[in-house]
């Protein structure tokens, strides 16, 4: 099957009836002989800040106090910092990376790069997300832009898996969040490579082209602007929307050691199965960076290491924001149907590599 004729052309862009594009601003600009005019932040900043402010004074009133000074809330506390501060180091060095990649590398690399065959070109593009490494929310456009440039769109794919998953920064924070265990850091790198390439050869044989909605905007280097000015840019969005993610997995993560009854942990950590299943749905849930999931992982000692592994194995390639990120810049009928069958080559694979190599 071909998917890869046909699909780059993107729908016409329309013009509204003024007879200027959407968000054509240069007549206003040009008029008035001032840049367009900046959103003024002030006033929202300073209602938030009074705001969070006044939810404080009334809580700290109502005794919140005896709460801040719980055993179980100090404990709570450590291990969310604790976390947060082992994988923040990992986050920035990913997101440079991510839009040092994006900024700087011309997109002809990665089409010279692949093999004409497509059978052929899927499993090198799943090994280059080692040598070209991104976070998850840059390797969705980049994908895109890759299919625009005449990659075929299963190679494109299959690096979109890979890219943020098996990259060096993944596996040094793999490394170093599960000290002494070098076959965890092998069966993440394993089965990873082994669901990207999976993913490419299935859209392969069964992926259709109406599925697919090319998306029509830019990404890498620009004509005319700054390529530092991209990379700040880039690196910017990139550590911000992470970041937050990081610190919501972390608190989910400490949550869950402390607040969550041993009993309802024994009844998922008790079966294989159900482990496996709870810690791969919880990735999805959670959305944590590929550089910071390891050390989520880790703090859930009462699961099985195969199950930490599908953690970290399905976090990076299936979670809530990055089936939102594909539907938009691929269409709906696109993101449910690959991510419900990465998700589910994902639980296979990494119960494989725990079961052979853990």
């Amino acid at each position: 099957m071909r998917t890869n004729q046909g699909v780059g052309a993107g729908p016409a862009e329309r013009v509204p009836a003024g007879g200027k594009a959407a968000g054509d601003t240069s007549g206003n600009a040009a008029g008035n002989g001032r840049g367009p005019a900046r959103p003024r932040h002030g006033p929202v900043l300073a209602a938030g800040a009074a705001s969070v402010l006044a939810v404080a004074g009334l809580a700290w009133a109502a005794g919140a106090a005896q709460w801040l000074t719980h055993p179980g809330f100090r404990a709570w506390q450590t291990i969310c910092v604790a976390v947060t501060l082992q994988a923040l180091p990992f986050l920035i060095l990913g997101t440079l990376v991510s839009g040092a990649v994006n900024a700087f590398v011309p997109e002809r690399v990665f089409s010279r790069a692949l093999p004409r065959r497509p059978a052929l070109a899927v499993p090198v593009a799943s090994a280059a997300g080692v040598v070209l490494p991104g976070c998850e929310c840059a390797s969705v456009p980049v994908a895109g832009s890759l299919i625009r440039r005449g990659v075929t769109p299963a190679a494109a794919f299959a690096f979109l898996l890979s890219a943020p998953a098996v990259n060096p920064i993944v596996l040094a924070s793999t490394a170093v969040a599960f000290p002494g265990s070098p076959e965890m850091v092998a069966a993440r790198l394993v089965a990873s490579l082994a669901v990207s390439a999976a993913m490419g050869w299935l859209w392969l044989r069964f992926g259709r082209a109406e599925w697919l909605r090319m998306p029509s905007r830019h990404t890498g280097h620009r004509h005319g602007h700054s390529r530092w000015e991209e990379f700040r840019l880039g690196f910017q969005h990139d550590f911000l929307h992470a970041g937050g993610f990081l610190v919501l997995g972390a608190m989910a993560a400490a949550t869950f050691n402390v607040a969550v009854p041993r009993p309802v942990l024994d009844t998922f950590s008790g079966s294989p199965w159900l482990s496996v299943l709870f810690l791969a749905g919880l990735a999805i849930v959670l959305a944590v960076c590929s550089e910071a999931d390891a050390f989520v992982a880790a703090s859930l000692t009462g699961f099985s290491p195969t199950a930490r592994l599908a953690f970290m194995v399905v976090g990076p390639m299936v979670d809530v924001k990055l089936i939102a990120l594909q539907a938009g810049t691929f269409g709906r009928a696109f993101a449910l149907r690959f991510s419900a069958a990465t998700a589910v080559v994902a639980v296979a694979a990494s119960s494989l590599a725990g079961w052979w190599l853990l």
